[in-house]
């Protein structure tokens, strides 16, 4: 027998920004990794953090009750960042979205669909 993943329930408001920033932070994160591959050293503009940062604050209210959120960090504006370390950042937030998609998304036995548990 296959060892179930133990769900939990979160709300309507944190799945809809969830569904609004998660195909958004994976195309950051990839285009992310093709800078940091080609230029690992070169730094972001302000512009590029202040937009950058606008997801991942909104990301981060959507992860502020999981555990892991304590590790999730804003890039910061005045030293700015290299292209390698907002990968880094990036994949963090990306696997965070991750894990709070399969604790919360799963087969809801009572209505017999997939289906978000909120």
């Amino acid at each position: 027998m296959a060892n179930k993943v133990k769900k939990g329930i979160t709300t309507r408001e944190k799945v809809d920004v969830y569904e609004t920033t998660e195909s958004l932070l994976e195309a950051m994160y990839k285009e992310m990794q093709d800078l940091s591959k080609k230029k690992p050293d070169g730094t972001l503009n302000p512009t590029k953090v202040k937009i950058i940062n606008r997801l991942l604050t909104d990301i981060k209210a959507v992860l502020v009750d999981e555990s892991d959120s304590k590790y999730l960090d804003l890039l910061d504006d005045e030293a700015l960042p290299q292209y390698s370390d907002v990968a880094l950042i990036l994949s963090q937030f990306s696997a965070s979205l991750k894990k709070f998609y399969e604790k919360y998304y799963g087969f809801d036995e009572s209505h017999g669909e997939w289906r978000w548990l909120v």
